[in-house]
C-alpha cells in the first residue's frame, strides 16, 4: 500500500429528496452541450434544500455560457455514493459527481486529473491538507468542495450546574462526565458509534491517543496497540460506568446525538461548525475546545484534529472535457464556493474562498475550525479500498465498547476485513 494522507467525508443532515431534477432537461448523454451533475442533499428539509443553490448557480453558468445546459440530480447522503457507483457500473456515469469518496474511480482510470480540467490557479488554490488527501501518487483527482473539522462541544450551563471543568485530558473528561451524571444529565458524554458516522467518532478518539486508521507508512493500523488501548479505555471508563447515556453507543447515530445536544440533554459531544450555529440559534450556550488527549500524551505534542471534506470529481467521457472544465472553474470561484459553505455553515476548501468567506467574517468562532482544519488528519480517502473499509468500520466499530466485548478482538476482526479488501484493490 502506498503512503497516504488521511482524507475525510462529511455527512450533513439529509432528507429523502431522491433523484430530483433541478434544472431544465437536456440530453442524457455527454454531447458537449449538456452537463450532468449528481450531488448529495445537504439540507435538512425543503426549506434548506440545496436545490435552491444549484438552481441559482446553474442559471448563472448557462447565462454565461449560451447554448450549454446543466442537469443536477440530488440524492440523500445515505444513497449518493451507491447511486454514482451504480451509474458507473451501468456505463452511465455523470459528467461531474459530488460525494464521499473518489479514489476507487481514479484507480479505474475513469477520472480527469485536475490539471486536465481546471486552470493552474484554481488547482493551486485548494487548502494543502485537502489537496494532499485528494491526490493519488501526487496527482489531484478528488477536488475538495466543502470541509469541516471536529472540536469537543460542551454545554456551559450544564457544566456550571455540575461544577465541572472543561477537560483537557481523558481523565478530566471522565471527571466532568461523572459530575454531569450526578446532576442528572441524560448523556454526560454522547458517544455516537452507530452506523451513520461511527468512523468519524472513532478517528477522533484514536487521534487523541496518538493512533489512527493508518501508520506512518500509510498502512492500515486499525488494530494497533494504541487504538486497542483507546477503545478499552472508552469501554472501561465511560461505557461501563453509564456515562454515555441510555442508548448503547453502537446504536447511537451522530444525528441523534446532535439532536439530543440541541435539546440540552448532552453534556459533551464532538461537533462541527453547523452544529455550533444551530445550538446558538436555539439559545444553547456552547463551549468548544480541542478533543481531550490521553493522559499518556500529556507531555507530548498535541495530536491533530479530525477533518472532513466532500469530494467533487470529473468523469472522462467523449466530448465533455471542455464543458466540464468550464463548469468546474465556475463552481470554484470564490463567490460560488463561499455561498454554499455559508449556507450550510461549513468551510470552503480553497485558500482564497476561506479568506473571503462571508461565514468566517460573520462568525469569528469559525476561525477555530479553520485553524484545526489546516493541521487536521483525515480519512485515507485516496486509498481505493477506503470506501469499503469505511463501511466495515461504520457497521462494527461500536461493538468494540459493548459490555461483553473484547476491544482487541473486535478491532482485529475489522483489520482482517480491511486487509482482505485492500489486497483485492
Amino acid at each position: 500500500m502506498r503512503r497516504r494522507l488521511f482524507g475525510m467525508t462529511a455527512s450533513v443532515a439529509a432528507f429523502g429528496l431522491l433523484g430530483s431534477l433541478v434544472t431544465a432537461c437536456g440530453s442524457s448523454g455527454s454531447d458537449g452541450t449538456t452537463l450532468r451533475l449528481v450531488a448529495p442533499e445537504y439540507g435538512a428539509g425543503p426549506g434548506t434544500s440545496s436545490k435552491a443553490y444549484w438552481d441559482n448557480l446553474t442559471a448563472a453558468f448557462t447565462a454565461a455560457h449560451p447554448g450549454k445546459k446543466v442537469e443536477v440530480t440530488l440524492y440523500p447522503w445515505a444513497d449518493v455514493d451507491r447511486e454514482v457507483t451504480r451509474m458507473v457500473e451501468e456505463d452511465n456515469a455523470p459528467d461531474v459527481a459530488l460525494m464521499g469518496a473518489y479514489s476507487d474511480f481514479a484507480a479505474q482510470g475513469r477520472l480527469y486529473a485536475a490539471s486536465e480540467v481546471m486552470s493552474i490557479r484554481a488547482e493551486a488554490n485548494f487548502l494543502p491538507p485537502l489537496a494532499e488527501a485528494g491526490s493519488v501518487d501526487g496527482t489531484l483527482y478528488g477536488l475538495p468542495f466543502v470541509a469541516s473539522s471536529r472540536l469537543l462541544f460542551y454545554n456551559e450551563e450544564l457544566f456550571d450546574e455540575a461544577g465541572a471543568k472543561p477537560p483537557k485530558t481523558w481523565s478530566e473528561l471522565k471527571d466532568a462526565a461523572e459530575a454531569l451524571k450526578e446532576e442528572g444529565v441524560l448523556y454526560p458524554y454522547a458517544l455516537p458509534l452507530g452506523p451513520e458516522e461511527a468512523h468519524a467518532e472513532a478517528l477522533i478518539w484514536e487521534l487523541s491517543n496518538g493512533g489512527g486508521y493508518t501508520d506512518s507508512s500509510g498502512r492500515y493500523s486499525i488494530a494497533s496497540e494504541r487504538n486497542t488501548q483507546t477503545f478499552r479505555w472508552i469501554k472501561d471508563n465511560l461505557v461501563m460506568p453509564a456515562l454515555t447515556g441510555p442508548v448503547p453507543p453502537a446504536e447511537l447515530d451522530r444525528q441523534d446525538a446532535f439532536a439530543a445536544f440541541l435539546r440540552g440533554d448532552v453534556g459533551m459531544v464532538n461537533g462541527y461548525p453547523s452544529l455550533l450555529h444551530e445550538a446558538r440559534a436555539k439559545g444553547v450556550k456552547v463551549g468548544t475546545l480541542p478533543m481531550p488527549v490521553s493522559d499518556t500524551l500529556r507531555d507530548r505534542e498535541a495530536p491533530p484534529a479530525a477533518g472532513v471534506a466532500d469530494w467533487m470529481m470529473a468523469f472522462k467521457q467523449d466530448g465533455n472535457r471542455e464543458l466540464v472544465g468550464s463548469f468546474l472553474n465556475f463552481v470554484y470561484e470564490d463567490k460560488n464556493l463561499s455561498e454554499f459553505a455559508g449556507r450550510y455553515h461549513l468551510l470552503p476548501s480553497t485558500v482564497s474562498a476561506t479568506q473571503a468567506s462571508r461565514y468566517a467574517a460573520a462568525d469569528p468562532s469559525a476561525e477555530q475550525f479553520l485553524t484545526a482544519l489546516r493541521g487536521a488528519r483525515l480519512y485515507p480517502v485516496n486509498e481505493p479500498s477506503w470506501l469499503q473499509i469505511s463501511n466495515t468500520i461504520k457497521r462494527n466499530i461500536g461493538k468494540a465498547v459493548a459490555p461483553s466485548a473484547d476491544p482487541k478482538v473486535v478491532l482485529e476482526h475489522i483489520a482482517q476485513q480491511a486487509r482482505d479488501v485492500a489486497q483485492q484493490s
